[in-house]
């Protein structure tokens, strides 16, 4: 599942240029026994298995640093914003536990990990898919992996607030034209008038980042 994401675009790039590096460890190389169990029957009783303790803990063991940081996917954690991406991009290592099945043994989250981490409020089939965002918008924040670092000010959450509108050539399209002041020149204006959208769009769509 990882290979593609991982080996493509800005992702891709960050690692050839020694900027960053990506490594994918598969827990059943800690499971238990000869069939390499990482999961049981949950004591409560219910549907789906979940993850134990034992393998998480070996993994740990091995592959952690002094002073990195454990996080975990799970659709009760954390909302993750871009405020955390930034935070993450500054740390010299970060593990993430991806989920899956029904989740992990309690003493996980309770002993070994360090944050848990929700991308949103919906479930997916695992925590993969989250840990490959995760990666993505941290690999973008690194110093020198854009060839324009500006591209990750004026964006989206960047201020707290969504992006302005942009555009670009033709002036006039089908009767749908390029706002004026786009094309005056006036960059003071034309700031102001960024802003001023750019909190529009905000209060349509995201109100609630406003209230925050």
């Amino acid at each position: 599942m990882f290979e593609g994401p991982f080996s493509e675009s800005i992702v891709k790039r960050a690692q050839e240029k020694g900027l960053l590096e990506l490594n994918i460890h598969d827990l059943r190389k800690y499971g238990l026994g000869e069939r390499r169990t990482v999961d049981d029957r949950p004591y409560s009783g219910g549907a789906g298995m979940i993850i134990m303790v034992e393998p998480v803990y070996k993994i740990l063991e091995e592959i952690k640093t002094p002073g990195c940081k454990v996080v975990i996917t799970t659709p009760r954690g954390n909302k993750y914003t871009q405020e955390k991406a930034r935070e993450y991009s500054k740390l010299k290592h970060l593990i993430i536990l991806a989920g899956h099945f029904e989740g992990f043994d309690e003493r996980i989250h309770d002993h070994l990990v360090d944050e848990e981490i929700s991308i949103g409020d919906f479930v997916l089939t695992g925590g993969e898919l989250p840990a490959m965002l995760i990666a993505d918008s941290i690999a973008r924040l690194i110093p020198g992996v854009l060839k324009k670092e500006e591209a990750t000010i004026n964006e989206s959450f960047s201020d707290g607030l969504l992006e302005y509108p942009q555009y670009t050539r033709p002036e006039n399209f089908k009767g749908w034209k390029v706002p004026e002041i786009l094309l005056g020149g006036n960059h003071g204006e034309i700031e102001k008038w960024k802003k001023e959208k750019s909190r529009e769009k905000t209060m349509k769509v995201r109100p609630d980042l406003l209230k925050s």
